[in-house]
């Protein structure tokens, strides 16, 4: 793999500050230590199990509509799509008793108790291991939400739920930073690295409309069809055991730990290397 496999630039930043709530874009974010971007999942809803309410376990979790001022550090709540739904509210992310009223709302909502953690400072990534920013192309959202009826490259775009968008209008272009089982593949973003590592395997949220939860029938076999009639030469490899993978996940070099991330940086790859 050569440097010149990917000449693109970072188009968007996404971060998800209250784990499967909406995100938001920002035009910058610094490598946080455990590895994910800052504000990014840094806190998260869990029931009286302590299992996370997220959109693989409580399909309804997709109707809560979030609105965020990060400069103030503010929330606002919302279902829009039920009439039943608390009113809308908003809360102060740093404020403990507003915590326990974001708690509070999502738990009437959904009908039980909910709690909103927030002691980790690493976050509550998606992944444990591979905890960098989740990297996808512009070209792979659009090509992604052509095989579907009614969907845009936006709904994809939210279904999908990646932190970092590539400019590349070259479907499947982050299909380049994932090298075959034992190797991981190093980029250059801005004045930042990272390893692009595996290609992410899919779960059900991606087939849920973003704002009402229903899910798109057959969307696992469309997509398994289309993505192995579309896969360009360069994906593929040991880490594609199966084709309902889309996305990258990434590790963060330890030299790259505080380093910034931001909109319209140069993306380059450096090259493949062993794990």
């Amino acid at each position: 793999m050569t440097e010149d496999a990917l000449a693109t630039t970072l188009d968007r930043i996404r971060v998800f500050p209250i784990k499967s709530l909406d995100g938001v874009d920002v035009d910058a974010g610094d490598l946080a230590p455990g590895g994910g971007l800052s504000r990014d999942r840094e806190f998260a809803l869990v029931d009286a199990d302590g299992d996370y309410v997220n959109g693989k376990n409580e399909r309804r979790i997709h109707r809560v509509s979030t609105a965020y001022d990060l400069d103030a550090r503010t929330v606002t709540l919302d279902a829009p799509h039920d009439a039943d739904a608390p009113a809308a509210a908003a809360f102060d992310l740093d404020d403990p008793v507003d915590r326990d009223g974001i708690a509070s709302w999502v738990g009437e909502f959904l009908g039980y108790d909910v709690d909103l953690v927030g002691e980790r400072t690493d976050g509550y990534p998606d992944d444990t291991e591979l905890t960098g920013p989740t990297v996808v192309s512009r070209g792979t959202l659009r090509e992604v939400a052509s095989w579907f009826d009614g969907v845009d490259a936006d709904s994809m775009r939210r279904r999908l739920r990646a932190n970092v968008e590539l400019a590349s209008e070259e479907p499947f272009a982050e299909d380049r930073l994932v090298a075959d089982l034992g190797e991981r593949v190093r980029v250059r973003v801005g004045d930042a690295e990272l390893f692009g590592v595996n290609p992410c395997q899919r779960c059900v949220v991606p087939s849920r409309d973003p704002d009402t939860g229903v899910e798109l029938d057959g969307f696992r076999p469309r997509f398994i069809e289309k993505r192995e009639e579309t896969m360009p030469d360069w994906s593929g490899g040991d880490r594609f055991d199966h084709a309902f993978r889309l996305m990258v996940n990434t590790v963060v070099p330890e030299g790259s730990v505080g380093g910034p991330l931001r909109v319209g940086d140069d993306v380059r790859i450096l090259g493949a290397e062993a794990e």
